[in-house]
């Protein structure tokens, strides 16, 4: 039996750069490459998106009320807009990173001769009383308090953080705002908005997927790394005593990292299909798409949604990432640039001289359909995704350190592309969207690694690029970011250079390597295929394969004959309009956030069990029991 092929039918999400869909957030890193209608029209949505521009009766207007056309919105917003986006410093809507909150011990002792006396309400006197103290009670609600020996109090202090730099959402833009949330830790907000730009992009609406396949050939795979740390999460979960209050029922469940999926399935898609919520450290998004490609290829799917959420701008995470020396620090930058003013909008520094990565957050998924539905759906194909390959690092000195499984993956992945595509594809036609963390020890290694893979294969001046330039690294949702950003080198023909460098360092190896400080345009259909490599700590190192566009059409064509895809074509043209519908509305701010708490509950006593098959209400298809042969050699 043929194996079912995964293409990529609809993406979306947002990270620093903004939506992702319709390839709206690449084209804000490559914006100088991008001719004066594009350029206009993405400024114009991301204004929208930060609030600077209102929109009135489909019409743009200044917030006194000034009509605008999308060239006035250029000429007066672009600067603010381009300082809000990407990597900056960090701003004081997250956290106050010249101020950030803690909490100073300090030790007390009564002089000597008279002791240390104060008054407080007797609620808030400690359980159990300290040894060395004796309370007087003043009145019905106040005490004096005597210490007899020294004591020590925590009081509250601040100080300023020595990482200041972050990839963050558009400034102005708040997911939590665009549909009814309530209590819900932004990752998880960041989720919902992310995964419905997504479904939104294939332009066809969800009930006629569903009315399709089989209740259990939808899957989910989607999670994170950090869990959700603010406060509504695991972040106020494990400060609420410390700080005086109470843990809330939600905090725990909230928290937990497979909560993205969890609540795509039951607010956003109402499946009742396979989930999962696969990690693998900075691999995450990979090691997902992994799932979502091997639930299709072996035809236990026929739709899989894959993504990431990561929201990590906090205090915590960048104070742990700080004390490993991973992050890049404003004096570390100030050493680096030579200078005593930082530019933090450079911080993120793949293969040349740097000091650690950015932290950022995004939240980035893809829809994976196998061809046939596609081909009948008249789905849009934005690319394919034959295989993912993931390997350990074995015996490992330092955990966080990078090892050989890498190679592996790599490896495999180049090796699978020359059997599919040719060597000539390739050599020729293919380009990398390297990890480039930004630490000096990853620009060494990686580099070493694609240098000596590309040599094997022969292959000569290899593009390599690396996402986490512009918009820092997302942690779980990084591979994420790397496959939109080959997706708009597929669309628009340019390669986007790492242009927060003014060159490569010297000890990055690249004699078969080709790593540019600026866009490369190398035209449309030029590019037949980009790996994807991602490393993260603990030895979860993975690479994809991601063909174009046009060249899974190709195969298309070849699998399914010609007379097959033209019927195909003429469905798409539908499908590419409905899906344009959508990017003109929330270009213009209309969302149309996909979120049903509460609706369409399923009875499962209506749900009819037969020997054969069951029915699920709300889901047209049956759910037939397969036929399972994988073990009848065994069997009497």
């Amino acid at each position: 039996m043929k194996s079912r092929f995964p293409v990529i039918v609809g993406f979306g999400g947002y990270n620093a750069a903004g939506r992702s869909s319709f390839h709206h957030g690449f084209r804000r890193t490559v914006l100088e490459s991008m001719d004066s209608r594009a350029r206009q029209e993405t400024l114009a949505g991301l204004a929208v998106m930060m609030k600077l521009v209102r929109v009135v009766d489909g019409a743009h207007q200044a917030l006194d009320g000034t009509p605008l056309n999308l060239a006035e919105i250029d000429s007066r917003f672009a600067e603010q807009i381009l300082a809000s986006t990407l990597v900056r410093r960090i701003e004081k809507t997250y956290l106050d990173v010249d101020a950030a909150h803690w909490q100073k011990s300090i030790g007390v002792a009564a002089a000597a001769g008279s002791p240390l006396t104060f008054i407080t309400s007797r609620k808030q006197l400690p359980e159990p009383l300290p040894a060395n103290w004796s309370v007087e009670e003043l009145n019905a609600a106040e005490v004096r308090v005597t210490l007899h020996d020294n004591c020590e109090f925590k009081v509250d202090s601040y100080r300023a953080l020595p990482v200041k730099s972050a990839g963050q959402l558009p400034s102005g833009f708040e997911p939590s705002e665009h549909y009814n949330s309530r209590f819900h830790p932004r990752g998880l907000s960041m989720a919902v908005v992310g995964v419905t730009d997504a479904l939104r992009s294939t332009g066809l609406p969800w009930q006629s997927i569903v009315e399709r396949v089989a209740p259990d050939e939808i899957a989910v795979f989607v999670s994170c790394i950090m869990s959700q740390l603010d406060e509504n999460g695991f972040g106020g979960l494990m400060q609420s005593r410390l700080k005086g209050g109470r843990v809330t029922a939600k905090q725990l469940a909230l928290g937990l990292n497979s909560m993205p999926a969890d609540f795509i399935n039951a607010y956003v898609l109402g499946s009742v299909g396979t989930t999962g919520a696969v990690t693998g450290a900075c691999a995450t998004f990979l090691y997902n798409l992994q799932k979502g490609v091997e639930q299709i290829a072996l035809g236990k799917a026929r739709v899989v949604i894959v993504g990431s959420s990561e929201a990590p701008i906090n205090q915590e995470c960048i104070e742990g990432y700080g004390a490993m020396g991973a992050l890049a620090t404003e004096d570390g930058l100030r050493q680096v640039e030579g200078k005593d003013q930082v530019d933090f909008r450079r911080a993120s520094r793949p293969f040349g001289e740097n000091c650690g990565f950015t932290l950022a957050e995004a939240c980035q998924f893809v829809v994976l359909m196998d061809d046939e539905l596609a081909l009948e759906l008249g789905a849009d194909i934005h690319g394919a995704v034959p295989d993912v390959f993931i390997n350990a690092d074995g015996f490992k000195k330092s955990i966080s350190a990078p090892g050989p499984g890498n190679y592996l993956t790599m490896a495999k992945a180049v090796a699978s592309a020359v059997q599919l595509l040719g060597i000539d594809a390739v050599r020729q036609r293919s380009f990398v969207h390297a990890h480039g963390s930004s630490t000096p020890a990853n620009r060494v290694t990686e580099s070493e690694l694609l240098d000596r893979v590309a040599a094997a294969f022969a292959i000569e001046q290899w593009p390599v690029t690396a996402a986490k330039a512009f918009v820092g690294h997302s942690l779980a949702s990084a591979s994420g970011d790397q496959l939109i950003a080959a997706l708009g080198s597929f669309k628009y023909g340019v390669i986007p250079g790492i242009k927060t460098i003014d060159a490569v360092a010297d000890d990055v190896h690249q004699q078969h390597l080709s790593i540019a400080t600026q866009d490369r345009q190398v035209g449309q259909q030029t590019l037949d295929v980009c790996f994807i490599n991602s490393k993260g700590f603990g030895g979860n190192n993975a690479s994809a394969l991601v063909l174009a566009p046009h060249v899974a059409e190709r195969m298309l064509r070849k699998r399914h004959g010609e007379a097959v895809f033209a019927a195909y074509a003429a469905r798409r043209e539908q499908t590419r309009a409905a899906a344009q519908d959508y990017d003109r509305q929330a270009l213009l701010g209309q969302l149309e956030i996909i979120y049903n708490f509460g609706n369409d509950l399923i009875d499962d006593k209506a749900i009819e069990l037969g020997s054969e098959q069951l029915k699920v209400p709300g889901f047209p298809q049956p759910l037939v029991f397969k036929r399972d042969d994988r073990y009848s050699d065994m069997l009497d």
